[in-house]
C-alpha cells in the first residue's frame, strides 16, 4: 500500500513537473520560430498555432515573418569624380530561411549589423563607380527643357511678356550632361548586389531606397552659386526687356509729340499768315482812305515802341520826330 503511495506520489509530481515545464507553446500571427534542443536546430515551425515540445530540453528561439526597415547611418562617399556627398540609405527585408538565419546570425540585433555592413558597402561601391550627376538626377528633362526655358516658364509671365524673348537672353547653362543611369537604377543595382550577400544568412532583401541625397558644404555652395547666377541673368533679361519696351513707348511719345507740334505750327503759321494777309488789307484801305492820318498813327505807334527804349536823346531835329511838333507833320 504504501509503495502504491508512493508510485502514485512520484507520477503525480513528474506530471506536474513536466505541465511547468511547459510542453506547449504558442506561434502567433507575423512570428516564426526555430526548436533548438542541447545547442542543436531540431526543427523550424513557420505555422501560427499551438505547438508540443519537449520540456527542459527544447528551446523555442522566435523571429518575426512580417517585413522589417533597416535605415542606415548618413555617411559622406566620393563620387567617380571625387565630388563628397551624404548619402541616407533605407531598406526592407525579412527572414526568409529561420534555419540558416539561426545557424549564420541568431539574432535581429545581428542582423540589422549584417545589413549594415553589406548594404553600406555595396552603396559605397556604386557611389564610387558613378558620376554625381547619376546620384541625383533620375532623367534628362533639364537638358531637354533647358534650365533657363524651364525656369522662366515657371514664372508664369502672363500675355504680356514673350518667354521667348527672355530666353533667348538668358545664356544657357552647359554644365549639364546627360545621365546613362540615374538615382532609380543605382537604387536598383545597389539592391541586385546586395541581394547576392544575404541568401546565406536566411535574409530576403525587398528593396533599397535612396532616402536623402545630399551635397556637401563646398558642393552646396557651388549649387547654389549657379542658381544665383541664372536668376541673375532672368532679372537681366526682364530688365533689358522692360528698357526696349521703355524706349520703344518713349519713341512712340516722341513722334507723335512733334507730329502734334508739328500740325499746331502749320496752323498757327496758316492763322498768322490770313491775319497778317487781312491787317495789310486793312492798313492798305486805310492807307487809300487818308494817307496823312495813317502816317500820322505809324508815327505815333511807333513813338509808343521806341521812346520808352531811349535812355537819352540828344537832339529832336529830325524828320522822325516831325509829328512830335505838328500834327500835321511839317
Amino acid at each position: 500500500m504504501k509503495k502504491l503511495i508512493t508510485l502514485l506520489t512520484a507520477a503525480v509530481v513528474i506530471i506536474i513537473g513536466v505541465l511547468v515545464a511547459g510542453p506547449f507553446y504558442v506561434i502567433d500571427e507575423g512570428e516564426q520560430a526555430v526548436i533548438v534542443q542541447m545547442g542543436k536546430l531540431v526543427d523550424v515551425v513557420i505555422d501560427a498555432g499551438l505547438h508540443l515540445k519537449m520540456p527542459v530540453i527544447d528551446e523555442v528561439v522566435r523571429y518575426p515573418k512580417r517585413i522589417m526597415a533597416w535605415n542606415g547611418e548618413q555617411k559622406s562617399m566620393p563620387t567617380r569624380e571625387k565630388q563628397y556627398i551624404w548619402v541616407d540609405i533605407t531598406a526592407r527585408w525579412r527572414i526568409s530561411d529561420p534555419q540558416k538565419f539561426y545557424e549564420s546570425i541568431s539574432t535581429v540585433g545581428a542582423a540589422y549589423s549584417k545589413l549594415a555592413e553589406i548594404i553600406d558597402s555595396e552603396v559605397r561601391t556604386v557611389i564610387a563607380e558613378n558620376y554625381l550627376r547619376e546620384t541625383v538626377r533620375n532623367s534628362n528633362i533639364i537638358m531637354e527643357r533647358g534650365a533657363a526655358a524651364g525656369g522662366i516658364a515657371a514664372l508664369d509671365l502672363g500675355v504680356e511678356i514673350d518667354p521667348e524673348i527672355i530666353t533667348d537672353s538668358v545664356q544657357p547653362d552647359t554644365t549639364h550632361e546627360p545621365i546613362q543611369k540615374g538615382r532609380r537604377q543605382l537604387a536598383e543595382e545597389i539592391l541586385s548586389r546586395s541581394r547576392r550577400m544575404v541568401p546565406e544568412y536566411g535574409i530576403e532583401l525587398i528593396d533599397v531606397v535612396a532616402r536623402q541625397i545630399r551635397y556637401s558644404d563646398e558642393l552646396t555652395q557651388s549649387v547654389y552659386a549657379r542658381m544665383i547666377k541664372e536668376r541673375n541673368q532672368i532679372a537681366q533679361a526682364f530688365r533689358s526687356e522692360g528698357e526696349g519696351k521703355k524706349a520703344g513707348w518713349l519713341g512712340r511719345m516722341d513722334n507723335e509729340r512733334r507730329s502734334v507740334l508739328s500740325a499746331a505750327y502749320e496752323k498757327a503759321e496758316a492763322i498768322r499768315g490770313a491775319a497778317d494777309a487781312e491787317a495789310s488789307r486793312i492798313y492798305a484801305e486805310a492807307y487809300n482812305r487818308d494817307r496823312n492820318f495813317f502816317d500820322f498813327w505809324r508815327a505815333v505807334e511807333s513813338y509808343r515802341t521806341t521812346l520808352p527804349r531811349f535812355e537819352k536823346t540828344l537832339s529832336t531835329d529830325m524828320d522822325y520826330f516831325k509829328y512830335l511838333y505838328s500834327p500835321q507833320g511839317r
